[in-house]
């Protein structure tokens, strides 16, 4: 149940000070007015710590979270009336159908969303814009949470149990180190936001094991993926280990220099990231659709066993994900947001900078967003972890997905 307004102003300057600290919302309570932009900033602020503080262990979990809180957040926005109240109803109902929608999903934080929504309410002038905006918000944070209901992606449907087949020429067997279970077996039966079904831009068949593309996916690989390789440049290094860790974290400050740097309204804002995070369940669907339909085996597995030249002792600079090679998750995933920002932020901004969690101490700047998919396909096949047939792969089915989303985007957004 929401708490009243009153209440939660109180709540908010009792924890004023806890507030400040870790809520975004929070310090922005003297920054410029309502309208200005800086509620959809500070509630994505307030997204990104929520999910990083108390997320799941699986992406595409948190994924579907940042899509819910938005989706709620940009249906409601829709509702504003026109008219001198329409700024304040929108700033309104992003920071209530956010905050309603963390409050159920991410019940372990709710004295920081309670406090963050006291914060934006502050700064909204009284009156019926207000009360119609915090309105709105709860009731499609309520719609956007029952459509939800079941869909499949809690932690443990997404990695429900696979049955490995048995080792053959080209077949996904557990890897090293850990030789861990097939993970996100489960996303290919999830409900996705606007595709059609999970399989609908299945990919066609990697490349033969005896083709002439396979052979150099494989030579490239052995060499420049290798854990001591003596071709791998320092640069290449550190652009592998850069783009190791979850696709979802190293996008998150990409998607908000677009957010801030937009000009457009709070409902188109709100959409922005709706669109983006929906884009992204789906298209993370859709890769294990794929990875799963072929279920080709990993370099590491083909290197040391398969019949190209064997090296039993060869070991990929980085650790290799427990799931098929084909295609590559990060490269979907990296495909398919530069098709929702090129087409809702454009394809180039001033230069803004990266740093990475897996990289500490490394920052990187680019100027667009097609930049981070290079170094996204270029990444996997350094760390030795994927073929660059199954990067590039990805980045083509990521592609495909991302432009379903745009051509079906009003399906999502309907009040």
């Amino acid at each position: 149940m929401r708490p009243s307004r009153s209440a939660l102003l109180s709540l908010g300057s009792a924890l004023a000070l806890a507030a400040t600290a870790v809520v975004p919302s929070a310090r922005a309570a003297a920054s410029p007015a309502a309208g200005s932009g800086a509620v959809v900033r500070d509630w994505y602020d307030v997204t990104a710590e929520t999910v990083a503080a108390v997320g799941a262990p699986t992406q595409i979990t948190n994924s579907r979270t940042w899509a819910i809180s938005w989706l709620a957040a940009a249906r409601a926005t829709r509702e504003a009336p026109a008219g001198r109240d329409r700024a304040a109803f929108q700033d309104a109902a992003v920071a209530s159908a956010v905050h309603d929608a963390l409050v159920s999903l991410a019940p372990a934080r709710v004295p920081q969303l309670d406090a963050a929504l006291a914060a934006t309410l502050e700064r909204i002038p009284d009156g019926p814009g207000e009360d119609g905006g915090v309105a709105a918000g709860a009731r499609q944070a309520k719609r956007a949470l029952a459509e939800r209901r079941g869909d499949g992606l809690d932690p443990a449907s997404v990695n429900a149990p696979y049955t490995v087949q048995p080792a053959a020429p080209g077949v996904w067997q557990p890897t090293p180190d850990g030789y861990a279970p097939a993970a996100q077996y489960g996303n290919r039966v999830a409900r996705p936001f606007l595709l059609d079904s999970p399989a609908q831009y299945r990919l066609g068949p990697p490349p033969a094991l005896d083709s002439r593309r396979y052979r150099a996916d494989l030579a490239e690989v052995r060499a420049y993926g290798k854990a001591d390789s003596a071709v791998r440049t320092p640069r290449q290094t550190e652009t592998a280990t850069f783009w190791y860790g979850s696709s979802l974290t190293l996008y998150t400050e990409p998607l908000r220099v677009a957010l801030t740097r937009s000009h457009r309204s709070a409902a188109e804002r709100a959409e922005l990231v709706a669109l983006f995070h929906a884009a992204l369940v789906d298209t993370q669907i859709a890769t294990s659709d794929s990875k799963y339909a072929y279920a080709r085996w990993r370099p590491v597995t083909a290197i040391r066993t398969g019949s190209l030249g064997t090296d039993p002792a060869w070991t990929p600079l980085h650790q290799t994900p427990a799931h098929p090679d084909y295609p590559s998750g990060h490269n979907t995933y990296s495909g398919a947001a530069e098709v929702i920002l090129d087409a809702l932020a454009g394809s180039r901004t001033a230069p803004f900078s990266l740093a990475s969690p897996t990289a500490p101490g490394v920052r990187r700047t680019y100027t667009g967003w097609s930049q981070l998919t290079r170094e996204n396909v270029d990444a996997r096949v350094f760390s030795g972890i994927h073929t660059r047939s199954a990067d590039e792969a990805g980045v083509t089915l990521g592609k495909e997905v991302g432009r379903h989303a745009l051509r079906n985007a009003d399906r999502l957004f309907r009040p």
